[in-house]
């Protein structure tokens, strides 16, 4: 019996799809397994500081704690932030991250509270956030892509560890978070990346001039607000 070409085409369509999918639950089985070998994290416990920066899991400690499958590992900076942090002896610009952690800007996601520097990002968020003393008053999404945005930079079924550069961003992040429903006890504030001093450090200057950003290295989540639907 002569087999047609359509048939052919169709029956390699089908092996290929075939082999995607065990391919892929095999990789999801062997993530899971990986995890479970893992050693147990520490329950969040914030410091007490005014960023909650976690006690267990920081600057000092963070080498130890990276490259987990079970943790989705984001960096709050903007690649180049409009606020004057070098006032405060800090990096306005990204200038170096660490390995696995993906750049979210928080002041893209929500409001700012109030800074301890001039010229803060006061462009468009995801959300609308109204601060009272260190936690929230109000929030209302501005679009009706928010929620499943943050849903998708912020794992729920992960623990998620938060960095910016002095900490402020990431607590931030954190009370939001933690505001619209997600585990406090999976979210660690690991800090300030200004004051990381482990072997890890991720270059992302072109040849060294922090007013230069190599974006190319950056695992950067892009956000084009032209793009979303505005909530009136």
């Amino acid at each position: 019996m002569k087999i047609k070409p359509v048939s052919i085409i169709f029956l390699l369509c089908l092996t290929l799809c075939l082999f995607a999918c065990s391919n892929g639950e095999a990789q999801s089985q062997e993530e899971t397994q990986e995890a479970e070998q893992l050693e147990p994290l520490p329950p969040p416990e914030p410091d007490g500081g005014p960023f909650g920066v976690d006690v267990n899991i920081n600057m000092t400690t963070i080498d130890d704690f990276l490259n987990r499958p079970d943790v989705a590992y984001v960096d709050m900076r903007m690649l180049y932030d409009p606020a004057r942090f070098e006032a405060i002896g800090g990096d306005p610009n990204l200038s170096r991250t660490l390995p696995g952690y993906r750049i979210v800007p928080y002041p893209f996601l929500a409001t700012l509270s109030a800074m301890p520097v001039e010229n803060a990002y006061e462009g468009l968020t995801l959300y609308d956030v109204v601060w009272g003393e260190n936690e929230i008053t109000s929030i209302s999404a501005n679009y009706a892509e928010s929620e499943l945005i943050l849903n998708e930079l912020f794992p729920k079924d992960k623990v998620i560890f938060i960095m910016c550069g002095g900490a402020g961003y990431s607590a931030l992040t954190r009370a939001l978070l933690v505001h619209l429903g997600w585990d406090e006890n999976k979210i660690y504030s690991t800090g300030g990346n200004w004051y990381y001093e482990g072997n890890e450090s991720v270059d992302l200057t072109v040849n060294g001039n922090n007013q230069k950003i190599a974006t190319w290295r950056a695992n950067y989540a892009f956000i084009d607000f032209d793009k979303l639907t505005a909530v009136s």
